[in-house]
C-alpha cells in the first residue's frame, strides 16, 4: 500500500455580489454643482464620519461618504457581542490585499456612476477627500478607477506605497494636491509629512500642505476654509 502525504491546500477567490452603503448630505439632483466624495478612516462608519462635514451643507453642494466593505467590532471579542457594541469599518488589510483594493475601486466607481447619473458631471466640481486610512483609498481609486477629481485633499494620511509618477499625476491634474495635517496629530507627525512632501516632489507632483491647530481629526475651521476656495 502506498502512503500518501497530506493533500495540498489551495486558496482561491470568487467574485460575489454584496451590499455596500453610503451616507449623503444634500440632494442628488441636477441643481448640485459642488460634489464631495469623502473617504473615512480606519474603524469609522460613514454615517458618523459624514457628520464632520455638516458645516459644509449648502443648497447646491452634495457630500457623499462611502463606507468601507469590511466591518468589525471595535471592542475586544467576548463570548457574545451586545446589540449596541461599537462597530467600525476598514477599507483593507494586508490579507488578500490586491483583491480588496480591486473590490473597493469597483465599488467606488459604481457609486460615482450612480451619483453622476443624477448630477450632470460637466457642470459639477468634484472634490475627493481622504482621511487617515481613506487617504490611500482615495488615491488608489483615482489612479485605478474611472473618476477624475477636480481637487484632491489628503487629510492626515499617507500616500499608497505603490504610487507611481504617472498615477500621482492623476491626483493633481487640475489643481495642486492638498495635504491637511493637525500640528498635534499623533500619526501624521511632522517627520511623516516631510517624507510625504519629499516623495511628491520626487514624483513631480505639485502640492501644498495646510497645517491647523488640532490632532488626528477632521476639523471644521480648515474644512470651511478649503470649501471656500
Amino acid at each position: 500500500m502506498t502512503t500518501r502525504g497530506p493533500s495540498p491546500i489551495e486558496q482561491h477567490n470568487i467574485t460575489v455580489t454584496r451590499t455596500a452603503r453610503f451616507a449623503v448630505i444634500g440632494s442628488l439632483d441636477a441643481r448640485a454643482d459642488d460634489v464631495w466624495f469623502v473617504c473615512h478612516g480606519f474603524g469609522q462608519l460613514a454615517v458618523r464620519f459624514i457628520t464632520r462635514f455638516s458645516a459644509l451643507a449648502a443648497d447646491t453642494r452634495v457630500i457623499i461618504a462611502p463606507e468601507a466593505l469590511s466591518r468589525y467590532y471595535l471592542t475586544a471579542p467576548t463570548s457574545r457581542q451586545a446589540p449596541k457594541s461599537s462597530v467600525g469599518a476598514s477599507w483593507m488589510t494586508t490579507e488578500d490585499r490586491e483583491a480588496e483594493i480591486d473590490d473597493y475601486v469597483g465599488y467606488l466607481d459604481k457609486l460615482y456612476d450612480q451619483v453622476f447619473a443624477a448630477i450632470p458631471r460637466r457642470k459639477a466640481k468634484l472634490t475627493v477627500l481622504g482621511f487617515s486610512q481613506g487617504v490611500a483609498t482615495a488615491c488608489r481609486w483615482l489612479v485605478a478607477g474611472r473618476a477624475e477629481a477636480d481637487r484632491v485633499i489628503l487629510w492626515a494620511g499617507m500616500l499608497p506605497p505603490e504610487l507611481s509618477a504617472e498615477g500621482a499625476a492623476k491626483l493633481a491634474k487640475h489643481e495642486p494636491l492638498t495635504m491637511v495635517v493637525g500640528r498635534s496629530d499623533q500619526f501624521a507627525t511632522a517627520d511623516v509629512v516631510a517624507a510625504e512632501e519629499a516623495r511628491l516632489l520626487g514624483l513631480g507632483v505639485p502640492s501644498r500642505t495646510v497645517w491647523f491647530d488640532g490632532a488626528h481629526e477632521v476639523e471644521t475651521g480648515p474644512l470651511l476654509d478649503l470649501a471656500s476656495r
